[in-house]
């Protein structure tokens, strides 16, 4: 074995979304940067508390240096990571968990979701409503909090809260149609700010499909790749998944924390969803970018 070989850490990455394209966009990251690193993968497909244990177990062979959680798929995580791997450091990375003393590197939620309702009202949206998923953690709640704050402070209340089950976007299309059939015109929306894109497009087509003159803005967060797409013209908060995964390993594998670094703030990527009329094939002349 050649010395660089024998310097070569294993890191595992644990998630469970891979068809979450924000998740896949984040494992590529990991795997970049610690490709550079010199160290290796180890990836954990897991998706319920017993195989995230027994996946563990079995880890317990590999003299891992750390784990890095993508998705979490239970609230004793760290527990379960100290039952079978003794002294192996844990973090998230963008990722939702219930666990309070779970380390979480993630983009401050509560000022994104207050300047996206900002943002919002400066169009003139005058009713606002929020699509969330069923299970959303604390970390994915200050989205709203911070929009909710927003619309107060401009004497404007949140006016729905949509739920999804899951972060599915046929799911989301579900339950976009299911208000759109339920609640009066007059009543309705017409804005919306969705915790992630995929709920975001899920909501845009059920819109697109209701018709009926149900014109509504539409704001996602996590800036996937099909936000871009003219299909869509998703305005959405991007988080830098290069910062993030910097930030994370450096914590990880370096013990070297930066709290007030870069990576807690994203990019407002303004297109065209959020002005409220969904056109196909057309490009707003704001497609620009708010940098903070």
């Amino acid at each position: 074995m050649n010395n660089a070989a024998a310097q070569s850490r294993i890191i595992g990455v644990v998630s469970d979304e891979f068809s979450n394209p924000y998740t896949l966009q984040l494992l590529n990251e990991v795997t970049r940067q610690l490709n550079a690193r010199g160290d290796l993968t180890l990836l954990l497909n897991v998706t319920s508390r017993d195989q995230l244990q027994t996946t563990l177990q079995a880890s317990a062979q590999l003299p891992l240096a750390g784990l890095v959680f993508l998705t979490s798929v239970c609230a004793d995580e760290r527990q379960l990571v100290a039952a079978a791997l003794p002294g192996v450091p844990t973090i998230h990375i963008a990722s939702h968990t219930d666990d309070p003393q779970a380390e979480v590197i993630a983009v401050e939620g509560y000022a994104a979701g207050a300047e996206i309702a900002r943002l919002l009202l400066a169009q003139g949206h005058q009713r606002a409503g929020y699509m969330r998923s069923l299970h959303a953690s604390p970390t994915h709640l200050q989205r709203m909090e911070g929009y909710a704050s927003a619309l107060a402070t401009a004497e404007k209340p949140l006016e729905d809260v949509i739920t999804a089950t899951s972060y599915d976007r046929e799911v989301a299309y579900n339950a976009m149609m299911a208000y759109l059939k339920q609640a009066r015109a007059s009543d309705r929306i017409n804005a919306l700010f969705c915790e992630n894109d995929v709920l975001a497009l899920g909501a845009m087509q059920a819109i697109r499909d209701f018709g009926q003159g149900a014109h509504i803005a539409v704001v996602g967060f996590d800036d996937i790749s099909e936000a871009h797409a003219p299909t869509w013209h998703l305005t959405s908060w991007a988080q830098r998944s290069d910062l993030l995964v910097t930030e994370a390993l450096s914590r990880l594998l370096e013990g070297k924390a930066h709290p007030d670094g870069a990576w807690r703030h994203g990019e407002l990527q303004l297109r065209h969803s959020h002005l409220g009329k969904h056109v196909h094939g057309e490009m707003h002349k704001c497609g620009c970018a708010i940098r903070h």
